[in-house]
């Protein structure tokens, strides 16, 4: 059996002006990176403005777990299959990380028969645009060291700065770090540390701008630190957001690519649900929904994490609104979530996944019934997968009212999700949505994370340090209380802890640190363990990847 790069390197691709003119784009409206990728003119989207949206599909998933679960594969099956039955679908997607890449996943393009591509690129470099959100982070870092080490006239506390470095690799060495030792010349030492690119703020703020005037906008609003007196110091008192915004000019501009059936495909930003909102940009969100009948989007990790904050940041601050979502599930994953070792996962064993299935069921019941959207569970097909399992499965969901599809996209691409992309079809068109935030805007910090903690989660307390609660009321006293909170946590798990599988309830969330992100607009609490800037495994991905004599690269997967 060929695996996911030499499906990929076998796939027969069509130029990308060809997949731009089924969309209606003309050629003097894109700009080819190659044979095979584009970037589209923000002013040429512009002009969409005027048309309706399409149908928004959401796809999140079950709590991850290490069997996989293929929510991008899903997307992309979704996307293929509803281009099948007729229906003009684009599919909207983040950017892998490198860090991932040569870490645990090897590649993040989807996978079997149901891929984007050119998927080398796609998880390697593609077109830049993390290498310019990089840059203009780090930019705004060495301004910071720069205006301290010529005065500060601006009275920049050190021991306040909040403006962290990024990179885009797993590099745990870099967390903490002390920087300009070796004297006088080299500037003002101090601690510091690395965060991974798509952790940083510019990273959030690139794919919630809806222009390049709200992106620069926007990036004079970071908060970099305080002086003495506690008083903010934004971007804008560096002069630093004319030159960020300089540097992320062409990045803005989404990015076209297509799926190995030559469907189109805009792969735009990249933030992590786990510690930021984990949506694509709204910029390639929005102009799906223009192109196309359907756009087909994926919002990170599970539905605790990523359609929460697709919903209560994503579409709160876009106005966007979802018209169902699809939940992605595994018998593999539901039997890991029921006690089940990772070694014992293809054997058939039905109390176990009698008991994981509460896992997708709180999920399932926090979007029908906390955001009001209708719902799909995508059954992702693996071998392994027995009838006495599916129709199990299929038993406990019943009453739920929302359908159960297993689709075999992996396998067969497209013509394996025919029958969820109906299904989708079906089900948006017989059950309106009657969307709604978790949350509202008035609501203090404290009273926001309570509802996500205690509704969707289903924790019994959120608590913190003194340090962390003076914060707080310091946050909403100075007016960031308006904001939406974004929670870091562990994705494995609906609690802090990552060894707590299933829809465990009762248990505390502990909010361990707190950071304003006043350019993208909302306040990160940071909880349990997760790590703004993850390790390599024992045994990294990039072990495995290497490139051949001829060029062609080998180990993504």
């Amino acid at each position: 059996m060929l695996n996911n790069i030499e499906i990929a390197q076998a796939a027969t691709l069509k130029p990308i002006a060809e997949i731009a003119a089924r969309l209606g784009i003309p050629d003097d409206a894109i700009e080819p990176y190659g044979r095979t990728k584009a970037k589209i003119a923000l002013d040429w989207l512009a002009q969409l403005e005027g048309r309706p949206d399409g149908r928004l599909v959401v796809v999140s998933a079950i709590s991850p777990t290490p069997a996989g679960e293929g929510k991008t594969t899903t997307v992309v099956g979704l996307g293929d299959a509803l281009n099948r039955i007729g229906k003009k679908t684009v599919i909207c997607l983040r950017e892998p990380s490198l860090g991932p890449v040569f870490g645990m996943k090897g590649g993040a393009a989807g996978g079997g028969y149901a891929q984007v591509v050119p998927m080398e690129d796609i998880n390697l470099h593609f077109t830049g645009d993390f290498n310019a959100i990089a840059v203009a982070n780090n930019l705004l870092a060495a301004l910071i060291d720069n205006h301290l080490h010529h005065g500060n006239a601006l009275g920049i506390d050190v021991r306040r700065i909040t403006w962290k470095r990024v990179v885009d690799m797993n590099d745990r060495a870099l967390r903490e770090i002390a920087v300009a030792l070796g004297g006088p010349a080299n500037g003002y030492p101090r601690q510091d540390g690395f965060d991974i690119v798509v952790a940083s703020e510019v990273m959030a703020i690139f794919c919630l701008a809806v222009s390049l005037a709200d992106l620069r906008t926007r990036l004079g609003n970071i908060v970099i630190g305080y002086t003495r007196d506690q008083r903010p110091i934004h971007a804008r008192d560096l002069a630093a957001h004319g030159a960020m915004a300089a540097l992320l000019k062409d990045a803005l501009k989404p990015n076209l690519v297509q799926t190995l059936e030559n469907n189109p495909a805009l792969i735009h930003g990249g933030p992590f649900g786990n510690i930021a909102h984990g949506c694509n940009s709204v910029i390639a969100t929005r102009a799906g929904l223009k192109l196309a009948d359907y756009a087909v989007t994926e919002a990170g990790f599970g539905a605790d994490l990523g359609a929460e904050k697709f919903i209560d940041i994503k579409c709160r601050k876009s106005g966007l609104r979802p018209d169902l979502v699809v939940l992605v599930a595994t018998i593999r994953a539901l039997k890991y979530h029921g006690g089940v070792a990772v070694d014992d996962l293809a054997r058939e064993n039905l109390p176990a996944l009698e008991k994981g299935v509460v896992n997708l069921e709180r999920h399932l019941n926090n979007v029908r019934n906390q955001f009001g959207l209708p719902c799909v569970v995508a059954i992702n097909h693996f071998t392994s997968d027995t009838d006495a399992e599916l129709a199990l499965l299929s038993r406990k969901i019943a009453h739920h009212d929302a359908p159960v599809v297993v689709a075999r996209h992996w396998a067969e691409g497209g013509a394996g999700a025919e029958a969820l992309a109906r299904k989708v079809v079906e089900t948006i068109e017989r059950v309106p949505a009657d969307f709604r935030f978790l949350y509202d805007d008035g609501d203090s910090l404290w009273e926001k994370m309570n509802k996500i903690a205690k509704t969707i989660y289903g924790a019994s307390e959120v608590t913190a340090d003194s340090k962390v609660r003076a914060q707080i009321r310091r946050l909403q006293a100075d007016g960031y209380g308006r904001y939406p909170v974004c929670v870091a946590k562990t994705q494995y798990s609906f609690s802090t802890d990552p060894l707590l599988r299933g829809a465990p309830s009762g248990h505390v969330v502990n909010i361990r640190e707190v950071r304003l992100a006043a350019g993208a607009e909302f306040v990160i609490m940071i909880c349990g363990d997760v790590m703004t800037m993850p390790g390599l495994p024992k045994v990294p991905s990039a072990e495995r990847i290497d490139v051949t004599p001829d060029g062609r690269i080998v180990g993504l997967f």
